[in-house]
């Protein structure tokens, strides 16, 4: 079809071994891709947030609505949030630069954030305070469990199984600062959000 470049989106955290399903195909997505496009770029962005995102946007539904906002555990997973503009802005750049191609960045925000921290971040930003609750993993996939007989589950098995394990970019991988970004913090985001 004449097609000369190509930029995959992918995800931080693909793993063969993986017991989400989803990370699994994730990762076989991008072998396959291999096979049959080898010039791609692929991104690898950590969990994306923006105005109309399903992450933030979500907690903030349960801490309107709710006078308590149950955490993944003990809330200490560390994830690196980037922002959904410096992803397509990756994509542009990396179609841009042959020097992308075959190359594989992990995208992440400028900042680390336990899980807590994030939550306690959006309160401040929604002027809230809310009971924050510890529930172990296993209570979790339980509650997916049940909620996957739902037409629109509000948390589903993979997310469970992602959240068990930190979301951040690799120290030896390629990233931003690789394609000339500097990437946004959600605090530079956050008032744009409505909620």
């Amino acid at each position: 079809m004449g097609i000369k470049r190509l930029v995959h989106i992918s995800g931080i955290g693909v793993d063969l071994r993986s017991k989400s399903a989803y990370v699994h195909s994730r990762t076989k997505g991008e072998l396959l891709l291999g096979d049959v496009f080898p010039h791609a770029t692929i991104l690898r962005p950590s969990v994306i947030f923006g105005p109309r995102d399903r992450f933030l946007n979500t907690l903030a539904a349960i801490a309107r609505d709710s006078p308590m906002l149950p955490l993944f555990g003990h809330g200490l997973t560390k994830l690196q949030p980037v922002y959904v503009g410096d992803v397509a802005n990756a994509a542009l750049k990396a179609l841009q630069n042959s020097v992308s191609q075959r190359q594989t960045y992990e995208l992440g925000g400028p900042r680390t954030y336990t899980y807590r921290a994030l939550i306690d971040l959006l309160l401040s930003h929604m002027k809230r305070r809310r009971f924050l609750l510890p529930l172990p993993f296993e209570i979790w996939k339980a509650l997916a469990g049940i909620g996957a007989i739902l037409l629109a589950p509000p948390i589903t098995r993979a997310q469970v199984v992602l959240m068990e394990r930190d979301n951040v970019v690799a120290k030896s991988a390629l990233s931003f600062e690789d394609l000339g970004i500097e990437p946004t913090t959600p605090e530079d985001i956050l008032p744009q959000y409505v909620f």
